[in-house]
């Protein structure tokens, strides 16, 4: 297991691929390694680790990362917004905007829509699902939606979304960072849950499913006409300089809407649906229940309510 490849499904290629983590020898030694273990405990998980590496990427000398990155990960430039030249540091480049027609949003009232690009898992029934990343390791709704996190007792929240549907869409450092709503609704406020800020790497999450609810996170409830109530939560990690909110308080939100974006690292945005209010497509359940994540992008298609 310790150094077993990352492998996703491509559901464009209908193919297993093998993910091109980046960092992988650090992230093998600090999550692999009892002295990496020791460093993580010591200095990475903490927030002024992750604030001092977004600053690295916030200096002017950063964007001449920009080019190599392009090149080492193969990513498209004709889907970002401005030239690849126009960026004045790495962060910027990392948060870019693409061009509206690089992610089109599938289309029908009833249908929901991925909230990012990346690669994800998604469980019809939360209480039954056997593992998320290992077979036997999961959380409790109550752990990942945080006491004090709203009004309401954590207890409370979670007995509501109890037996409802969960996607996890993990975002690496190589994919377009902004999130967006899977479906549309009115937003209330974002709520901080304060935490650690953990890798959300499958080389982490595989030897600590725990990471995603001990991480640093912000909650939105979201009420949606055609999906009931959702809730809707970021999770930060390690170098995630920031989790920016864009959305705006109270005003309707259509489906593909921006809601915000993350700084620099690997990140992984969590999207809780009430029991029987949506059925994913089947060739994510499939794979999640082998726990295995399916890539698609943002605006595609997830599911549908029934």
């Amino acid at each position: 297991m310790a150094a077993a490849p990352i492998r996703y499904y491509d559901r464009y290629s209908r193919t297993l691929k093998t993910e091109q983590i980046y960092g992988e020898g650090w992230l093998r030694f600090a999550y692999e390694n009892p002295a990496g273990r020791f460093f993580v405990w010591l200095l990475a998980k903490r927030a002024w680790f992750s604030q001092w590496y977004g600053r690295k990427m916030t200096k002017r000398e950063s964007a001449l990362e920009i080019l190599p990155f392009i090149t080492k990960y193969g990513l498209d430039v004709d889907e970002f917004a401005k030239s690849s030249f126009d960026y004045k540091t790495f962060n910027e480049f990392f948060y870019r905007a693409l061009k509206p027609s690089a992610r089109p949003i599938a289309e029908g009232e009833r249908v929901a829509v991925f909230p990012a690009d990346g690669r994800h898992l998604a469980f019809p029934n939360v209480d039954t699902a056997e593992g998320f990343y290992v077979k036997g390791m999961k959380f409790t709704l109550a752990e990942l939606l945080g006491e004090g996190a709203l009004p309401e007792d954590r207890r409370v929240l979670a007995k509501k979304f109890a037996g409802g549907a969960m996607l996890i869409s993990r975002l690496c450092p190589v994919d377009y960072h902004r999130f967006h709503f899977s479906v549309g609704g009115t937003p209330g406020p974002a709520q901080l849950i304060n935490g650690w800020l953990y890798s959300v790497s499958p080389v982490a999450l595989r030897r600590n499913i725990g990471y995603l609810v001990e991480n640093k996170r912000e909650l939105t409830m979201l009420a949606s006409p055609g999906f009931g109530d959702v809730a809707l939560l970021e999770v930060g990690a390690t170098n995630v300089g920031s989790i920016m909110q864009s959305f705006i308080l109270g005003r309707e939100m259509q489906k593909g809407d921006e809601k915000g974006l993350f700084a620099f690292g690997g990140s992984c945005v969590i999207t809780l649906f009430q029991r029987g209010r949506i059925r994913f497509d089947a060739d994510i359940v499939e794979q999640s229940a082998q726990c295995l994540e399916t890539f698609a992008k943002m605006g595609d298609r997830l599911g549908a309510a029934p």
